[in-house]
């Protein structure tokens, strides 16, 4: 924890020092001055179940995040987000607040630092190419393969208009936990563009054993994605080993997904999961999920998503279900 510490105490003083190189005589264009915006947005839904779980349904508040942002000169932008949701260690009604957010970045030229508690690079390119978040987390999310959030450091660099770069740094507990244990995450990922809408990534991460008695986790992921104004479909494979810090205890997964665009208004999205685990030691969560649904744009700030749900699990003896979905977004 010290290093980690030390290490974003020392990108923090860069990136703050960033200014002070500017010449006392530089005059500010209209670009550079002060800029600050509100972030506001809300998930929810309306979901019913069919058949063997027709008695599952009601209204649900997913997400409530509430921050602000602050561009400064030179590159700099400070971020500050609260996340409001559910917690698997409390009661399915209850919502808990932490902080996703607290960040400081920088861009110049080539070159974008982020430090604090940041997003995190693992998923972040899947999940704005799924662009549904708000029906669904994006694969490594929803089966709990790494974090959207964390207290780490990252650079990334942009070589030229087809290939970039990106390492990370980060605790490896997520932004729910901070950090509790000791060990590290080490991330690298190469985003290549051959062509404008076409977009490959490749991506790694090794997590350290919190304690001698347990096991580091390596995650892989592949990625390849096209997307138009008119349509966009996409296909990731993810792979982790020793899931929980649990040796052997490796499970990966594909998804695939696909949307098109009626007008500026109306469109519709399709999507297939499947979830695999070795020596079937998460087989009551193994198993392959569907959905096909369409979204509406009412005006700039609402989305409306009525979708059709299926899981198939791969344990026998379990039945598959369908649900009915009304996904709501609001994000000013």
């Amino acid at each position: 924890m010290n290093v980690m510490k030390l290490i974003i105490m020392g990108m923090v003083g860069c990136l703050l020092s960033v200014p002070a190189l500017a010449e006392n005589n530089e005059v500010q264009s209209k670009d550079d001055q002060k800029k600050g915006s509100a972030i506001i947005t809300i998930f929810s839904d309306f979901h019913t179940g069919f058949g063997n779980v027709n008695d599952d349904r009601g209204f649900d508040l997913d997400r409530a995040y509430i921050g602000y942002q602050y561009s400064l000169p030179h590159g700099l932008q400070l971020k500050a987000v609260m996340d409001f949701g559910q917690s698997d260690d409390v009661g399915d009604y209850q919502r808990i607040g932490y902080v996703k957010n607290a960040m400081i970045s920088w861009k110049s030229g080539k070159w974008t630092l982020n430090a604090g508690l940041i997003s995190t690079t693992q998923f972040k390119l899947q999940e704005d190419f799924w662009g549904k978040r708000y029906v669904m987390k994006s694969f490594q999310d929803e089966y709990k393969f790494g974090s959207s959030a964390d207290l780490a450091v990252s650079a990334a660099y942009k070589f030229n208009d087809v290939v970039s770069a990106d390492v990370i740094l980060t605790n490896g507990e997520g932004y729910k936990k901070v950090q509790v244990k000791d060990g590290l995450q080490y991330g690298a990922g190469v985003t290549v563009t051959p062509v404008k809408g076409f977009v490959i990534r490749a991506y790694g991460s090794f997590n350290e054993a919190p304690e001698d008695n347990l096991e580091g986790i390596t995650n892989v992921a592949a990625f390849m994605g096209y997307k138009n104004s008119r349509f966009s479909v996409a296909a990731e494979y993810n792979w982790q080993s020793n899931a929980k810090n649990v040796k052997d205890q490796d499970q990966s997964g594909v998804s695939a997904y696909a949307s098109v665009q009626f007008n500026k208004n109306i469109g519709m999205f399709g999507r297939w999961d499947y979830l695999d685990s070795k020596h079937d030691w998460n087989n009551a969560s193994d198993g392959m999920a569907g959905i096909l649904g369409a979204e509406f744009k009412l005006g700039k700030y609402i989305k409306l998503a009525p979708n059709f749900r299926i899981w198939s699990p791969k344990a026998d003896g379990v039945d598959k279900s369908g649900y009915f979905y009304l996904n709501a977004s609001f994000a000013l």
